[in-house]
């Protein structure tokens, strides 16, 4: 069983629990004050979720097909789908190299009701596997399954032959610490959200560039815009990830036979960056997240960095990969994902395989990253998909 330490920081006024849920602002120590991760409150809701797209460096914002996964990465995507309606699964173990008991579950699916408009629905369950509670002082809280979700739901739309743009809406649950409490602090309770998502998706087939045909993409998702999120009964809130994701993918058919595609997506979340403060909690520079509204965090998360322009850049993640296919029956797939060392610092390659038959589909990925001991080291991602009937005149 797994111990976790709840740390209730009145002064703060806010639950802090270091399980990477959250974490105060940097501190200034006189070492290295450039590190400053942006952290907020339901981090699961930004895992990928599904295999295909997590074997390609989790690049998948302007893939040029479109699936019941696309509900994550780009909901617009699924106003060109082939197909009458598909229902995906997908199954992570999280964290094996440390724990045995924590999962991430994606359940997904969408309907196409004419030739130009589509709706999809998706669940993302995150079980963070049995946890024995303890405080500051060592002494047992008593012993939590601490479990979140998310619903979305979201309505895509052909605005032309090679454009589409999808509106939506999500609730998240966030239940980490149950009823927790000590004697000296506030109390744990669950946490809300809700809000919207929106994307757009422009693609282009059968291009002939140089003799060769060639089909590209470009995709964008502003993702998770929703209300922040308190964890106690003091109602000081956290922002929840709202996240940019914008890419491109291109398509060259080497053959009839063969096809390679290539993805780069950017991501970068549309909250405060934390402030720099001094050993008494006073802010030297930056502004202090808990007096911004959520509007005023998204259009500042563009230029409140304590460091500026170059530290805003620092906040974007890229993801690129590439997947091989055999007449769209076979995938080979490979990819890489870089943050900034001030940022996170997480850097992986990932591979996968993939291969349909029929209506069914079947997906996994192994992620691989660049340090030694690292907690994902070995994380695994299965996918199972099904599709029914064929829909005729995609918008193609």
């Amino acid at each position: 069983m797994k111990k976790l330490w709840i740390s209730f920081l009145m002064t703060a006024g806010s639950l802090y629990i270091s399980y990477g849920q959250g974490s105060p602002a940097p501190v200034i120590t006189g070492q290295d004050t450039t590190k400053r991760p942006i952290t907020t409150a339901v981090p699961f809701v930004n895992i990928a979720p599904d295999a295909r797209s997590s074997g390609m460096g989790d690049a998948g914002v302007a893939l040029l097909d479109a699936d019941a996964n696309a509900a994550y990465w780009n909901p617009a995507r699924i106003a060109f789908a082939e197909k009458k309606a598909e229902v995906s699964l997908s199954y992570s173990p999280w964290l094996r190299k440390l724990v045995n008991d924590m999962s991430l579950t994606f359940l997904s699916g969408y309907y196409k009701w004419d030739e130009r408009q589509a709706v999809d629905l998706s669940l993302t369950y995150f079980d963070l596997g049995d946890i024995q509670f303890t405080d500051q002082n060592n002494q047992s809280l008593g012993d939590y399954r601490p479990r979140e979700f998310a619903i979305r739901a979201h309505y895509s739309v052909l605005l032309s032959e090679y454009f589409s743009m999808a509106v939506g809406g999500f609730f998240i649950h966030s239940n980490i610490a149950g009823n927790v409490s000590t004697s000296q602090t506030a109390q744990a309770k669950p946490g809300n959200s809700a809000g919207a998502d929106v994307a757009a998706f422009y693609r282009r087939q059968g291009l002939n560039i140089a003799n060769q045909e060639v089909d590209v993409a470009f995709g964008v998702n502003i993702s998770n815009i929703g209300a922040k999120m308190s964890y106690s009964d003091n109602n000081v809130k956290d922002f929840i990830p709202t996240n940019l994701r914008l890419g491109t993918a291109v398509a060259l058919h080497l053959d009839p036979y063969n096809k390679m595609t290539f993805l780069i997506d950017a991501n970068k979340l549309l909250v405060p960056t934390p402030p720099l403060v001094d050993r008494q909690g006073n802010i030297v520079k930056g502004e202090d997240p808990r007096n911004l509204t959520l509007l005023q965090g998204i259009f500042r998360s563009f230029s409140d960095a304590p460091n500026g322009f170059q530290e805003e850049m620092q906040e974007f993640v890229g993801n690129f990969g590439v997947e091989y296919s055999y007449q769209d029956l076979f995938f080979a797939r490979a990819g890489y994902a870089t943050e900034h060392k001030n940022k996170g610092d997480r850097k992986y390659f990932s591979v996968g395989l993939g291969a349909r038959y029929q209506v069914f589909g079947i997906d996994v990925a192994y992620l691989i990253p660049t340090q030694r001991n690292h907690p994902l080291a070995e994380t695994l991602r299965f996918t199972l998909r099904v599709a029914f009937d064929k829909q005729k005149g995609s918008g193609e």
